[in-house]
């Protein structure tokens, strides 16, 4: 799933993210949504999240 619009992700979803130290490479980094940061209902390069870790990044795909 897309990981571009809000309305595909939820608290609780395994997500992929790519956090801002691996956006040259591209390194995706893998866990469950805590938040969700970005507050608009679409976002070009992600929606933010928090992931249970801790970990903040854009996510690049949805499970």
């Amino acid at each position: 799933m897309n990981g571009n619009e809000r309305k595909n992700i939820r608290s609780g979803k395994r997500v992929s993210i790519v956090l801002k130290e691996d956006q040259r490479t591209g390194k995706l980094t893998e866990g469950i949504v805590r938040d969700i940061l970005t507050s608009s209902p679409s976002h070009p390069h992600g929606i933010k999240v928090r992931l249970m870790s801790g970990e903040v990044g854009r996510v690049k795909e949805v499970f």
